[in-house]
């Protein structure tokens, strides 16, 4: 980049995961260095960076991280808000904590879609057996239930095809409260991600396409195929739209189920992330900014750099096990990131960047790359 090097040359991150790492990677080339702040002491971002070893609602370091901090930002969004809080006390922390309490309840989420007019699947607050059953007399099936808190990668969900499996259900996902959507038959989905600055000026990614299995991502693809002018406008101001309501700064993802398709199709949200994205990943090489320098250089006040894509990008996420020692050496074209975890069953310990300059040629190279690794 061009832009003369960052006014804040020290930035603190609540959370040491691959996003902190990749957070601070894309700000050595500026000359700032990062501390995260982690209870793992071999967290991901510990080998490219300085870490305080912590609780997350731990008063005396998160002390500690403001104080040795200009501005303090956060790879994750179940941060207590206790923490937030000690942390605005001694020094600026971006994005605006307020927006933490709406993606860590998704009751409180879909209220916040609704109020800003932004299309959603029918749902209903769910507190117990009886009004999950009330519920699905109402919607019907199948529906999805998910709990209000701590889901992600598809925990603390389950699939009700049989309103007589009501209870069973309900314990599944911990007997805890919960909403219920009606099930959405979506063409497919799709995310935007997009950066707000500390002035106000928005930078936003291309659509893109994104596969899950078994509640996980798998493949994301940029830009996405056959977007009308339509649902780009949509995405953009449901974007803008949230960005707004909380003052935001920083990078922010919101996911959508496409309905339909050609002109007749439109976007249901389904669900905001306050932070740098999986589905953003194909950005550090695939777009001339990317998600993660981008959401530094908000918290750091710095002017947002272009979020322009260059040619098409596939991400693939590297899922439970490591690619066999030499199976990516025939393909200098895949940008490999390993994040240094531990290989586990449905963990993410990694990703792939293809980038190709048209569809065809990264179709192609996708196509290799699937029989590469098998």
């Amino acid at each position: 980049m061009s832009q003369p090097l960052a006014p804040v040359e020290r930035v603190g991150i609540i959370g040491g995961g691959q996003l902190a790492q990749m957070l601070a990677l894309s700000v050595q080339p500026l000359g700032v260095r990062c501390t995260v702040l982690d209870p793992n002491d071999s967290c991901c971002a510990n080998n490219v960076c300085e870490q305080i070893v912590g609780e997350y609602d731990d008063p005396d370091a998160l002390r500690r991280l403001a104080d040795c901090s200009e501005v303090v930002t956060y790879e994750f969004e179940n941060v207590p808000a206790t923490a937030a809080e000690i942390i605005r006390a001694i020094c600026p922390i971006h994005p605006n904590p307020d927006a933490l309490g709406y993606a860590q309840d998704r009751h409180l989420e879909r209220g916040m879609f609704s109020e800003l007019g932004i299309a959603i699947p029918n749902y209903r607050a769910i507190d117990d057996v009886e009004s999950l059953q009330s519920a699905l007399s109402e919607l019907g099936t199948p529906a999805i239930l998910k709990a209000r808190t701590l889901g992600y990668d598809g925990k603390g969900q389950v699939l009700i095809n049989d309103a007589g499996n009501a209870a069973e259900a309900f314990e599944t996902i911990g007997s805890v409260p919960a909403i219920l959507d009606q099930f959405v038959e979506f063409a497919r989905e799709l995310s935007i991600v997009a950066t707000r600055s500390v002035v106000g000026d928005i930078a936003c990614y291309p659509l893109t396409e994104n596969v899950h299995r078994g509640g996980i991502l798998r493949v994301s693809k940029a830009p996405a195929r056959k977007v009308s002018d339509r649902l780009t406008e949509q995405a953009h101001h449901a974007a803008r739209q949230i960005l707004e309501r909380f003052d935001y700064v920083g990078t922010l993802a919101v996911e959508f189920f496409q309905i339909g398709s050609g002109d007749d199709a439109t976007l249901v949200a389904n669900e905001i992330a306050p932070r740098v994205h999986n589905t953003g990943h194909w950005t550090i090489e695939g777009a001339q900014t990317s998600q993660f320098e981008n959401h530094m250089r908000a918290v750091m006040g710095m002017k947002l750099g272009s979020a322009e894509p260059i040619g098409c990008s596939a991400m693939v996420n590297i899922i439970g096990d490591e690619p066999r020692p030499g199976a990516l050496e025939s393909m200098p074209e895949a940008y490999v990131h390993m994040y240094g975890k531990a290989p586990r069953a449905g963990r993410k310990i990694g990703h792939v960047t293809l980038n190709a300059p048209s569809e065809g040629e990264l179709d192609a190279l996708l196509e290799r790359f699937t029989r590469v690794i098998g």
